[in-house]
């Protein structure tokens, strides 16, 4: 273990400089073919056994320890988002409206400097890693369940990833048993109205004010249909009605997202907004299209696993804090992963002390402390050497 976190630190200027490269050529999903390409070559150089095009734009590499053990899979994702960049550091993305806004620049960077250090220790390695990097987390249905589809998690008796978190303070470990990230579904309107002189609303079926109704209808789902002591949102997020003027609307669109944790409110939600929209359209006498997609899966960590690494974390140079975080209900597909073999997804505090403004993930001016890279590698790889060593009952320590 020692030797671990010394070799990590030594690596630490070229996960930075990995980060950066990576943050100035973003890919948004489906669309990682540069990136997979450059994970790929990484890995080839060091002597990993890799597969290209796993599921997609996948990417995922063996490293086969000379001592006979367990597979652990650490999983990193590799996609931007359609965001144009408003940050002024000199790495900033050259790819106009394409940015790395959610940290997966780093996840990646800090996975394949592991995947180094771990290599340079192959002959006390006690079974085998397999590092799954991951195209389209940002965007359902996600390359997750196709990466699985494809073999990447066969053999796998572990998997361990985590997430840089801007808004939560460098050095802290931020874990949690069970739901941790809520299912993120998406819901499209379409109100078919009739449209016509703005000067004589009484002959037409104003899509809009229909629209606006809806909205506040829908808002009573979770305020008076969801049991308080439960966790709903339902959010409309784009309304859409473009016309001169002086031209009631014919037509209005409306898309948002449901989150949920527990699988019957998901369902009951869905049917609910179908029974909303059909209610508010009958009393204007206009017709509707109703969609409704359902995105990842709850994120469900493994008991045993994340109270392993939860204790482990505290014995980890840089890591100040662990401490149980709540429920956010952002989406991951890691949920996936989880739902075929043990293992926990867990946060890492990447917000610099001295910033006055940690903006947001999915924010234009998202920035993260490159220093919460190395901690990340460090968490990740001390699970993978004491699960090896004695599964998730392994005594933790620095020193082992």
């Amino acid at each position: 273990m020692e030797k671990l976190l010394t070799k990590l630190d030594e690596v630490y200027d070229e996960i930075v400089q990995i980060r950066r490269y990576l943050h100035q050529y973003p890919e948004l999903s489906f669309q990682e073919t540069k990136t997979a390409n450059y994970i790929a070559v990484y890995h080839e150089k060091l002597g990993h056994e890799v597969r290209t095009g796993v599921g997609g734009n996948g990417v995922v590499a063996y490293l086969k320890g000379d001592k006979p053990g367990p597979t652990v899979a650490l999983r990193a994702d590799f996609d931007a988002l359609p965001i144009q960049e408003q940050t002024d550091v000199p790495f900033k993305s050259v790819n106009d409206g394409v940015m790395h806004a959610c940290g997966h620049d780093g996840h990646t960077a800090s996975l394949l400097g592991l995947a180094k250090v771990l290599n340079s220790m192959k002959s006390e390695i006690e079974g085998t890693v397999v590092f799954i990097h991951q195209h389209a987390e940002e965007l359902p249905p996600g390359g997750a369940i196709s990466m699985i589809e494809d073999g990447c998690l066969e053999g796998v008796d572990v998997i361990f990833g985590t997430h840089l978190q801007a808004q939560q303070p460098l050095g802290e470990i931020g874990y949690r048993v069970g739901p941790l990230q809520a299912a993120p579904d998406r819901f499209d309107i379409v109100i078919q109205g009739k449209g016509g002189h703005g000067a004589a609303p009484h002959e037409t079926k104003d899509s809009i004010v229909i629209g606006g109704q809806l909205i506040g209808n829908l808002q009573q789902i979770v305020s008076r249909r969801v049991d308080p002591l439960e966790s709903a949102v339902v959010s409309v997020c784009n309304f859409e009605a473009k016309n001169p003027y002086n031209v009631i609307a014919d037509t209005a669109k409306l898309t948002g997202t449901v989150r949920t944790f527990k699988e019957e409110i998901r369902h009951f939600i869905e049917k609910e907004i179908e029974r909303v929209v059909k209610g508010t359209c009958l009393v204007s006498d206009a017709n509707y299209e109703y969609t409704y997609t359902r995105g990842y899966p709850t994120t469900v960590n493994h008991k045993e696993e994340t109270e392993f690494v939860a204790e482990l974390a505290k014995s980890v140079p840089g890591v100040e804090s662990v401490r149980e975080t709540e429920p956010i209900m952002g989406g991951e597909d890691f949920s996936y992963y989880l739902q075929k073999v043990k293992g926990t997804f867990f946060f890492t505090g990447a917000r610099n002390p001295e910033w006055e403004t940690a903006y947001p993930h999915h924010h234009p001016k998202f920035d993260l402390d490159e220093r919460a890279l190395l901690i990340a590698a460090k968490v990740l790889g001390a699970a993978t050497l004491q699960y090896m060593r004695n599964g998730v009952k392994a005594e933790v320590s620095a020193e082992a």
